[in-house]
């Protein structure tokens, strides 16, 4: 979800985003990587006994050595049977640094497909950087993090690990840019002239939004003779002429949201039938009535959602539904009250959740039961949809959108892999949406192999390790971890937290991260606290 103010349409509102974010930038700009920010990359990284998860699908998979050379994976081997003891007999060979990983379960580096880097009044990259890397995410889409400039330079920082950060891909809004004249009509032309300078400044693709059908064609047929790539939200004041179908058979590679999604699938209209009082400016109509879609719509298994879900397939079309950004409107109680806001989520970010109708995403006004009933059921259409286009063999990739509708950064990541597991998806499933769907969907426009997202030889070391078994319960991947009780001590315990973040072979401790985090928060409590429009509850 973009950035919302009155003088911008909302198909530009991550433009804003792009900017406050690089307002907070340059009042507090990223940290360097110090001593102690992670240790390596080391010649030989040895890690022992531990239990495989892919990311391919593939079923778990243990006791197996991983050895890393520099920050490339190097060799993966099996090293004996689960319960029979492990002999030293054929193990690679001591490592200048060893990890034990008895008992624990290793996995690629999470690819969040849909962020933006310190919207939401977050204030510090550093800050929203660490809760990512703590909940495991190596890789991001930036749709956009910041500025271009801004996102170019930490796209850079990131790959020399001269920061903590995850690997960052930058897509951007047409039209934006330091150095284009935002005065320029936008026509077919100026958006080929737009891609052209995009390319040359270095970007990795395109983040669209409600466009003409005729500039939206041209983007996109420029952008596929530089090998960028493209995703959109089609949101609500351009959907009613570019819906999701139409975008995807302009070559659109990625659908972001559910926006265009329902309105392809419309049955008894060509545009949502929406109350004569609607006012988009106003975002509880706005987030109050989209989910009203749910019963307009073809039905699940009828002929025109089938054929929509064998056009996308046969087209490699993906989609990103970033589920968790949206899921307070269906219970906003237990989002508001979620166990990480006190420790982890700054003075700032809190009080841009809060009910406001100048801050984007803080629709509250009145949100009643009613509109918590549409939502869930809205989930129900939207959740079957994902599921059956995954079955049919469509990629789905994991994003979050963070940073707004009480989403804390990396938090909502987590969450969304709740989400797709509730939607249909085996934890196997989710792992792989989360780690190779988002490697493919990040490369295949590049014409690249991926570099990263499954456990194998020659790529790039990036990966997560926890004490607990992800997929017997995704909680474990909170910071927070999940509640359990000891039937020993007859006391309940927290379990679980990432163990630690590896990213390009150095070893991040995801709870030293988790720790920084808490500390950048009490020491926001501590300044004097921000001020909001409305800031209770």
């Amino acid at each position: 979800m973009s950035r919302s103010w009155r003088r911008f349409s909302l198909c530009a509102a991550a433009c804003l985003t792009a900017a406050m974010s690089l307002s907070a930038q340059q009042t507090n700009p990223t940290p360097a990587r110090q001593a102690g920010d992670g240790e390596g990359p080391f010649d030989r990284l040895v890690i022992r006994g531990v239990t495989v998860i892919d990311g391919t699908g593939a079923p778990p998979r243990g006791p197996m050595d991983v050895v890393v050379q520099q920050n490339r994976i190097h060799e993966v081997t099996s090293v004996g049977f689960p319960g029979v003891p492990i002999t030293d007999r054929s193990r690679p060979q001591k490592g200048t640094k060893e990890i034990d990983g008895t008992g624990m379960y290793l996995m690629p580096g999470f690819v969040d497909a849909h962020v933006h880097c310190g919207g939401g009044q977050a204030r510090e990259p550093d800050y929203v950087y660490k809760l990512w890397m703590m909940h495991g995410v190596t890789t991001v889409r930036g749709v956009p993090c910041g500025s271009m400039d801004w996102d170019l330079q930490q796209r850079e920082l990131s790959a020399k690990n001269q920061i903590v950060a995850p690997r960052i891909f930058a897509y951007h809004r047409p039209f934006t840019g330091e150095g284009w004249d935002r005065t320029r009509l936008q026509t077919p032309e100026t958006a080929r002239e737009w891609v052209r300078f995009a390319a040359k400044k270095g970007v990795d693709g395109l983040k669209l939004g409600a466009l003409d059908p005729e500039i939206m064609a041209a983007l996109l047929d420029e952008a596929k003779k530089f090998n960028l790539g493209s995703t959109a939200h089609l949101d609500q004041m351009g959907v009613a002429r570019m819906n999701a179908r139409d975008a995807s058979r302009l070559g659109l590679g990625t659908l972001t949201h559910y926006y265009g999604l329902f309105e392809a699938l419309l049955k008894d209209n060509v545009v949502q039938p929406f109350p004569v009082t609607q006012n988009y400016n106003d975002e509880q109509h706005r987030f109050g009535q989209v989910a009203r879609l749910w019963n307009k719509i073809h039905p699940r298994g009828s002929e025109p959602w089938n054929a929509l879900i064998k056009e996308w397939v046969d087209r490699k079309f993906v989609l990103d539904p970033t589920m968790t950004i949206y899921s307070a409107g269906r219970d906003v109680m237990r989002m508001r009250n979620a166990d990480w806001h006190e420790k982890y989520t700054t003075p700032s970010l809190w009080a841009f959740y809060q009910p406001n109708r100048n801050a984007h995403g803080a629709y509250w006004f009145y949100w009643t039961t009613e509109d918590e009933i549409e939502w869930k059921r809205f989930y129900q259409v939207w959740m079957s949809f994902i599921n059956d286009y995954k079955n049919a063999g469509g990629r789905v990739t994991t994003g979050s959108d963070s940073g707004f509708i009480y989403q804390t950064y990396g938090f909502g990541y987590i969450n969304e892999f709740e989400m797709l597991q509730e939607a249909g998806f085996h934890p196997l499933e989710v792992i792989r949406s989360a780690t190779l769907n988002g490697a493919l969907t990040l490369s295949e426009p590049k014409g690249k192999p991926i570099d990263f997202g499954i456990i194998r030889p020659g790529l790039l070391a990036d990966m997560v390790i926890v004490d607990q078994n992800p997929l017997e319960n995704f909680k474990v991947l909170y910071a927070t971890g999940a509640v359990k009780l000891n039937d020993k001590t007859a006391k309940v315990e927290r379990v679980g937290g990432i163990k630690y973040t590896i990213k390009d072979g150095i070893v991040y401790d995801a709870r030293k991260l988790a720790a920084d985090v808490a500390a950048m928060v009490e020491q926001a409590k501590q300044r004097k606290p921000t001020t909001s429009a409305n800031q209770q509850d």
